[in-house]
Parts: C-alpha cells; structure tokens; sequence
C-alpha cells in the first residue's frame, strides 16, 4: 500500500514539497479552496477527519500563523490522523536566530534578511508575516501569530505525546523539526539521514 502523506497548509500542489515524499501519495490540506486541496479544513479541525490515515504530515510555513494557544490543538490534530508509526515534519520562522541576527547586525525592522523567490523578505515579514501576501490577499490568516525557537517548538512536540524530536539542517532563517509518534525506524533514519545517536538525543 502507498504511503500517504498530508500537506497541511500547503496552499496548492504547484508548491514543491521535499524530494524524499516522491513515493507517497500527496494530500493537500488548506483553510483556503483557491488552491484546490484535496482537504479543505481548519488544521485546529484535524480532529474530526477519520483517525490515523497518514504516514506522515508536511507542515511547511502554516504553524507561526495559529495563536498560542492554539498550536496544542493543531498538533493534536496532526497525532489524530497519523498512523502510530507516522511523523510530522514541520518548518517555521526561526526567530531565536532572527533575534540574534537582529541585534548582532543593528538592523531595522524594514531592512532586507534576506531575498526568497517571493521577493526581498524584510525583519517584519519574518516575525509578523509577509507584508506583501496580507495586503493582496485582504485576508488575515496570512499573519503570523506565533513565534518559535528551537527549544520552544521541541517542548510543544514533547507536550503533545510525540516521542521523538529530530531537528535537521533548514534554510537559512528556517527551524525545522520532525516530531515522531514512536522512535524513528529504520526506514525514518534512511529517508532522513538520521544517525541513531541523533534520534536518541532528540527524543524526549
């Protein structure tokens, strides 16, 4: 049977996912129908979508723009419809690092971090989110909400049950993690490149 994995927040299919997902099924979720997702729901619903369906949850950029309050939910949601061997794999803001950048470099909350493919992306599109995607599309979802560091993203995996925490290499001003429901398999330190010393130094 083929694997299946759930973009959640993905906006369309257009939207490159990572390379290692080339075998899995692609199931786009979003909040928004524009994009035609397969799956259009609230992420803070996961929880009423049938139970552990997914082999693996991508969750690129959508986190940041949930209140505080509301992550738990949304990670409950991801455990609801994982599978018990599943993981999640998810990419936000790394502001501990653009506080640091911050402040070492004496910038201004309107200087350029950094160009993307999307334009140049100013100190207040990291922390508030991109200016530019609020104003066109009217809409607020876009904003950010929520902001992690490294530490603060592994506590809130560790406090929805996931058992193990992987932090890989990601983009410059990325955090990423994977959080999995059991200890990573052979198959997971394969797909990744995750020695075994570093599953057990993320596990919790």
């Amino acid at each position: 049977m083929k694997l299946k994995v759930l973009n959640v927040g993905g906006n369309n299919k257009k939207i490159a996912i990572p390379a290692w997902y080339k075998d899995f099924e692609h199931l786009l979720l979003d909040i928004d129908s524009k994009g035609k997702p397969d799956i259009v729901c609230d992420a803070r619903e996961l929880g009423t979508l049938e139970s552990s369906q997914f082999d693996a949850i991508y969750c690129s950029h959508n986190l940041e723009h949930y209140f505080p309050h509301d992550v738990p939910r949304v990670l409950a949601g991801f455990l609801h419809v994982l599978k018990p061997s599943g993981f999640a794999e998810i990419r936000v803001p790394d502001i501990d690092l653009l506080l640091k950048t911050y402040v070492e470099k004496n910038m201004d909350l309107e200087d350029v971090l950094y160009q993307s493919p999307a334009g140049a992306i100013m100190v207040r599109d990291v922390i508030y989110g991109y200016s530019k995607e609020i104003e066109r599309s009217g809409v607020d979802f876009y904003a950010h909400k929520m902001g992690f560091s490294p530490k603060s993203l592994s506590r809130h995996l560790a406090a929805a049950g996931f058992k193990a925490v992987v932090r890989p290499q990601g983009r410059p001003y990325e955090l990423f993690m994977i959080g999995f429901r059991e200890q990573p398999s052979a198959f997971h330190r394969k797909l990744f490149g995750i020695k075994t010393a570093d599953a057990a130094a993320g596990a919790h």
